[in-house]
């Protein structure tokens, strides 16, 4: 009887852990990433495109990113605009996307160099 005990407690437990993990990864109504490890982490996808004596080209603002990392809030995307302004690669920077955070989805603007939420 002992040994039969194990193998039923270890598939309740394993089972339990699994229907954890998969409501922790699901998102609530209005809620992105809730598991308390990303919940407060910001990301943002955005398409930029800078514009240098009228001619534009895409910016790819990730590749400013320490090696690793992929976390990128409005913040840090307002210092590499102004970063890439003040170096002087464009004279303007526009764009569109979306922030995914513990607040929802919302969407992003970049317009004239600036951000707007």
């Amino acid at each position: 009887m002992h040994v039969s005990v194990l193998p039923t407690v270890q598939i309740a437990i394993t089972a339990a852990l699994v229907v954890w993990m998969i409501t922790g990864f699901t998102p609530m109504p209005g809620r992105w990433l809730r598991w308390k490890m990303f919940c407060r982490a910001t990301f943002t996808i955005i398409t930029l495109t800078g514009t240098k004596d009228g001619r534009t080209e895409p910016v790819n603002p990730y590749s400013f990113l320490t090696p690793g990392s992929f976390l990128l809030g409005p913040p840090q995307l307002l210092t590499i605009i102004n970063h890439l302004r003040r170096s002087g690669r464009y004279d303007r920077i526009d764009g569109h996307g979306r922030v995914l955070s513990e607040r929802g989805e919302q969407p992003i603007e970049v317009r004239n160099s600036r951000v707007v939420l």
